[in-house]
């Protein structure tokens, strides 16, 4: 995406039209997360909480997406036991008090993509405060070290030893070649926006050609523990969702990390958007 090279912070200046528009659909997931969660009730199953999230956002026009949107409940939020793919889709797990619950979606909206995770609990769930308290500070790792030019396995491993040093587990591990986050970008605008196995086709074969891409130049669209992900962050837009698990209770958040390639450090990488749920949670703690 070129507007990435010359993109400003929030904190220095306006946002690149491209960027703006990223931005609103990342705000529009969180909202549909948001208006979701509110509506959970005792009873409600993962597979009507991701239905609700479909609804709410096709309903605001969305007609695409990078996949299709999640919900875990209970110890399916630190994906216990989780040894397929096929077990990362909605089941008919059903909420109850105390449960902690993650609403994971990725919208494609007027071609800008979003993916995010929206991490909650239906009423209180100490370890689970404690498990979005401790994510903020992986949130300022990631950024620190992504603007020191760090390699992605390196800075993998730095945030894989701050879990350790938490006293959690490492849960997006759990994921396809563990990744930790993975480059988005712009997808064409169509009349038909099919999925394959919850995925959408449009997005999947961007995502096909920044790998092709990047092979070629030395880079991976997956930030991930392997020997391909060996290399700085290459410049664009990355959704980084650094997921935390402690015995049957995980949480995460998801969000747009954007890496350009001005050799300013500020300039060189910022979160697209600090006005989200979880930093919101975050500021409102340090400030009591």
């Amino acid at each position: 995406m070129g507007s990435v090279t010359t993109a400003t912070s929030p904190g220095s200046g306006e946002l690149s039209a491209g960027l703006r528009g990223f931005r609103e659909v990342q705000r529009l997931a969180y909202a549909c997360a948001e208006a979701v969660a509110a509506q959970l009730r005792p009873g409600v199953t993962e597979r009507t909480a991701a239905r609700m999230q479909r609804e709410w956002l096709r309903e605001r026009g969305v007609r695409d997406w990078f996949h299709l949107p999640f919900a875990w409940f209970g110890d399916r939020t630190a994906f216990v036991n989780f040894r397929v793919p096929l077990q990362f889709f909605p089941t008919n797990r059903a909420l109850e008090p105390g449960m902690p619950f993650i609403l994971d979606m990725a919208p494609v909206h007027r071609g800008f993509t979003a993916d995010i995770g929206y991490s909650g609990c239906l009423g209180l769930n100490p370890v689970h405060d404690r498990l979005l308290a401790d994510l903020g500070a992986h949130r300022e790792l990631i950024l620190r070290e992504v603007r020191e030019r760090r390699s992605l396995r390196e800075i993998y491993e730095d945030v894989d030893r701050l879990m350790v040093r938490q006293g959690y587990a490492n849960r997006h591990r759990a994921y396809p070649f563990g990744v930790i986050a993975h480059k988005i970008d712009r997808v064409g605008q169509r009349r038909w926006s099919p999925t394959l196995f919850g995925f959408g086709i449009h997005s999947l074969k961007g995502l096909a050609s920044d790998a092709l891409r990047g092979h070629r130049a030395g880079w991976s669209p997956l930030w991930s523990p392997y020997t391909f992900s060996d290399h700085p962050p290459a410049p664009g837009l990355w959704a980084v969702e650094p997921h935390l698990g402690f015995r049957g209770t995980g949480a995460k958040f998801e969000e747009i990390l954007v890496v350009t390639d001005s050799q300013d450090p500020q300039e060189s990488a910022f979160w697209l958007d600090d006005d989200l749920p979880h930093v919101r949670r975050r500021q409102e703690e340090k400030s009591t």
